[in-house]
């Protein structure tokens, strides 16, 4: 009886990983079928756009609670409040040299490329580009005005990821301050966020069906025809995304953390399917807290930096903007010298801070920016509508990439991070738990005694 009682336990932990298994191979399956739909039906396909909708938004539901919960039950188990801001200053910090390497990269290939050169702008394409114009990006003083949530509640309900952050960041330093008082307010948000992040593992068995809307929708709507005239720009944007991530992002992993970077995208695997399929890498953001958790980043530097990051760490879309402005501007047949690239990139490096949370983020941003800072250009943003879609999978995919090596440098800059548990997770001997998405046996959670020596360099056990 005894020999037969471990052989058990972890025979029941393999059917729960083949389920979900099963799941991804579903979605793999749909991506397929609404490929073949849009092609073969497009005026159908198009009206299945609200299935991929419906999904990425049940997503987003989740993204604020489970926000709070991280970062709250990160910061509330650290007793030294400055190690916060030096999370946060290292991560600040990085993220601006980043956007400023991928502004670099972007420039460069598109001055090699010139895509733009030869085309021809109607004056229906100038309309479509002025229509994407957003009046919702905000100019950068507004921005920083709009992190400050109307209410306490109204930080979980208007779907502002920095909001959310703000007020979680007061609540985790308040029930710091509190010590053993705020254990009990500590013990009851860990509940939560297991209960949220159970909600989450149901919703994702929707995938499936929100993977094959999305796809059929994007492919009814552009069709084959509408990518040859641009296919220069887009291989140049993939291979661009491509070389940034596996060699710039790749060298620096190997550099600072001594991890392959093959390696931990094999890990996270299965949410860059999900991104592939929805165009949104927000859909992915409640997954790769909880998977960067399990890899051994402390929560304190997980809860901080991935949240930050979705807002300030977008190098895919500052690629993006790059390419596109010089791809529009070449095509208007006006190309820009060096010295007028530069101060319009470095402006739609800021205005790309003011439309965070923007629907549409990328193209909006890009029009905005272009409108504010180079209006003649607003007339061909016409000529990138009917790929932005597509190009705007390369840009979730890079942009979390990013974020996900983003979170491993400053866990390791920080010495936040078990670098023991991380070999172990990458080679695949402490899986991630598909159903609750959390570790159940460790607490995260632990009594943290109101003084004891040299306790103030210490993280609580989590």
């Amino acid at each position: 009886m005894t020999a037969s009682t471990p052989d058990t336990a972890p025979a029941a932990a393999r059917v729960k990983r083949d389920r979900t298994h099963y799941l991804y191979i579903a979605v793999i399956v749909a991506v397929a079928l609404g490929i073949a739909v849009g092609l073969i039906w497009p005026d159908a396909a198009v009206e299945l756009k609200p299935l991929g909708t419906g999904f990425v938004n049940l997503i987003k539901m989740m993204i604020s609670p489970i926000i709070f919960c991280t970062i709250v039950l990160g910061i509330g188990s650290v007793r030294k409040a400055a190690k916060v801001g030096a999370v946060g200053g290292i991560a600040l910090g990085y993220f601006l040299v980043m956007s400023l390497v991928a502004l670099a990269i972007g420039l460069v290939v598109g001055n090699v490329l010139h895509p733009g050169d030869g085309l021809h702008i109607t004056n229906a394409i100038k309309a479509t580009g002025h229509s994407q114009v957003s009046p919702d990006a905000l100019p950068p003083v507004d921005f920083v005005l709009s992190i400050i949530p109307t209410t306490f509640v109204s930080a979980f309900t208007e779907g502002q990821v920095l909001q959310t952050l703000l007020v979680a960041l007061l609540a985790g330093f308040a029930l710091q301050a509190m010590g053993s008082a705020g254990q009990p307010v500590l013990r009851g948000i860990e509940h939560i966020q297991r209960l949220v992040f159970r909600i989450l593992s149901m919703v994702m068995w929707a995938a499936p069906v929100g993977a094959f809307g999305a796809i059929a929708a994007v492919v009814g709507s552009a069709g084959i025809d509408a990518l040859k005239s641009l296919a220069v720009l887009m291989l140049g944007f993939y291979v661009t995304c491509f070389l940034f991530v596996f060699v710039v992002l790749g060298a620096l992993l190997r550099i600072v953390a001594g991890l392959n970077v093959f390696s931990l995208f094999k890990y996270l695997g299965r949410e860059f399917l999900l991104i592939l399929s929805t165009s949104s890498s927000e859909s992915a953001l409640p997954r790769l807290i909880a998977k960067m958790e399990h890899l051994g980043v402390s929560r304190p530097v997980v809860g901080i930096t991935v949240p930050t990051g979705y807002s300030f760490n977008l190098d895919g879309t500052m690629i993006y903007m790059t390419m596109a402005s010089l791809y529009i501007a070449d095509a208007l047949g006006t190309p820009m010298s060096i010295g007028e690239q530069i101060p319009l990139l470095l402006f739609l490096l800021l205005a790309s801070k003011g439309a965070a949370g923007v629907s549409g983020a990328g193209l909006a941003t890009l029009a905005g920016g272009l409108q504010s800072h180079k209006p003649a250009l607003v007339d061909g943003v016409g000529l990138i509508v009917g790929i932005d879609r597509f190009m705007s999978e390369a840009r979730a995919l890079t942009n979390f990439a990013g974020n996900a090596v983003a979170t491993v440098l400053v866990g390791t800059w920080t010495k936040e991070i078990d670098k023991v548990r991380v070999r172990q997770v990458l080679a695949g001997e402490l899986p991630f738990d598909e159903t609750t998405l959390l570790d159940e046996d460790r607490p995260a959670v632990a009594e943290v005694p109101e003084a004891r020596e040299n306790g103030e360099k210490e993280l609580a056990k989590a």
